[in-house]
């Protein structure tokens, strides 16, 4: 049975030492930033934590950071494509005609192809830019409303005290919901491709993949409204950001870069199987790190050997599986889709834009940003690997920028028990 106890094994000091450095993107940096405003104040009791960034949020952007403000929008025009969908579902059986079906529901059906029995088909158009405004507002409300109405009460149940070890709490617990979320409907839209599991030549084998199923597509645009969202948070600063800010803002521009270069030129394939490589380990990271501030020691140990694995196989080996095949198998493309010139009844943005044809420097521009999310993840594997033969060797592990936040809640804490103390002396008194 796991036990309670502060951490001193190999994979709690690890996971210490990586708790900032290797955060998820788009994670709120408050008690980073809160205990960086309390290092003037060393040998004196904490004062009470700042207010949270989110809760200050004011003006038009407020929507973004308050759930009370975000879910009345949402609510209101959910309400209104309803009305209006059964209005017009007794007049005529096309969804098109309702002028709100784009903000909630995926636009462009395809008309099938004879013979072709398989689901519906979209294609791609300005509509989809509709549909991803509206989910940056429907993931700013689930972000926030699960962290500050469930996550933070669980993490005070399960014995948490201290505002900083609370909100690295939440934003694991968080990253770990979506994460499994985005992974599990990754493998259900990857598992009905032709490129199941990793089977790297049908990336472009049949290209170009322009007519999407409804799956893959809801999958692909609400991925993409979630890093949007992420990357809003990240440059408007509505949450303080962390000493590390500059390589957050670098990795959102790479992030979407991919995501939306993917989308335009009809490699989904390839992104999907980019999506699922990088969602699955940060589960194993955001949940052992949440056993870590739980002090579980024995079930961190094994969740982090287990995060191990996962990482350095999903993380390296399959990625640079995709690499190789960016470089090796791009020319596997068919003939008549790699120049601009090429005449044909395929499309390269969406339905009547374009040829469909790739140009010969196309294998560049997919080839740098994924070699680029290659090299972070060799960053952090070389501090995992640097932390581990720290720990080995009798050095300490802890990574000197979470310091000033362990100092926080040690302040912290002894505040908490300072009161605890004076209040049971005064209620001793009182007796």
């Amino acid at each position: 049975m796991a036990t309670r106890k502060r951490a001193t094994s190999i994979g709690q000091d690890a996971l210490n030492a990586l708790d900032k450095a290797s955060q998820p993107v788009g994670t709120t940096a408050t008690a980073h930033n809160s205990s960086l405003a309390a290092k003037g104040n060393k040998g004196r009791a904490a004062s009470a934590p700042p207010p949270q960034a989110w809760t200050q949020a004011t003006g038009p952007l407020a929507w973004l950071v308050k759930p009370k403000v975000t879910l009345p929008l949402i609510a209101a025009t959910v309400g209104a494509w309803a009305v209006l969908e059964q209005q017009h579902r007794t007049a005529t059986t096309s969804t098109d005609s309702n002028p709100l079906s784009p903000l909630v529901r995926i636009s462009y059906a395809l008309p099938p192809i004879p013979g072709d029995a398989s689901s519906v088909r979209y294609g791609k158009g300005p509509k989809d830019l509709v549909f991803l405004a509206f989910y940056i507002v429907v993931f700013s409300f689930v972000r926030q409303a699960l962290t500050e109405y469930f996550l933070r009460p669980l993490a005070k149940a399960l014995g948490l005290k201290t505002e900083g070890k609370i909100l690295r709490f939440m934003e694991q617990a968080y990253a770990v919901v979506y994460f499994s979320w985005s992974g599990a409907f990754g493998l259900y839209v990857m598992s009905r491709q032709q490129s199941w599991w990793y089977n790297t030549e049908h990336f472009w084998l049949g290209y170009p993949h322009w007519r999407m199923d409804g799956p893959l597509k809801t999958y692909y645009l609400l991925q993409f409204s979630y890093w949007l969202q992420q990357m809003i948070i990240l440059v408007m600063r509505l949450e303080k950001p962390r000493v590390d800010f500059r390589e957050l803002v670098i990795h959102h521009i790479v992030t979407l870069w991919l995501v939306g270069w993917s989308y335009m030129i009809n490699l989904t394939m390839i992104g999907t199987a980019i999506f699922v490589s990088m969602d699955l380990p940060d589960i194993c990271l955001a949940l052992s790190k949440c056993l870590n501030y739980l002090d579980l020691q024995r079930t961190s140990e094994a969740s982090f050997v287990f995060f191990l694995v996962i990482w350095t196989y999903m993380r390296h080996y399959l990625n640079l599986r995709i690499l190789w095949s960016v470089w090796t198998e791009f020319d596997l493309i068919p003939e008549r889709y790699r120049s601009w010139t090429t005449e044909g009844n395929a499309w390269w943005l969406w339905e009547g834009l374009g040829s469909g044809a790739v140009p010969k420097w196309m294998r560049l521009q997919i080839f740098a940003p994924i070699l680029a999310l290659q090299l972070v993840n060799a960053f952090w594997t070389y501090l995992i690997l640097r932390i581990l033969v720290r720990i080995l060797s009798g050095k300490n592990a802890r990574d000197v920028r979470e310091e000033d936040e362990d100092e926080q809640d040690a302040r912290e804490l002894a505040e908490l028990e300072a009161r605890e103390k004076e209040k049971r002396a005064k209620g001793g008194k009182a007796q």
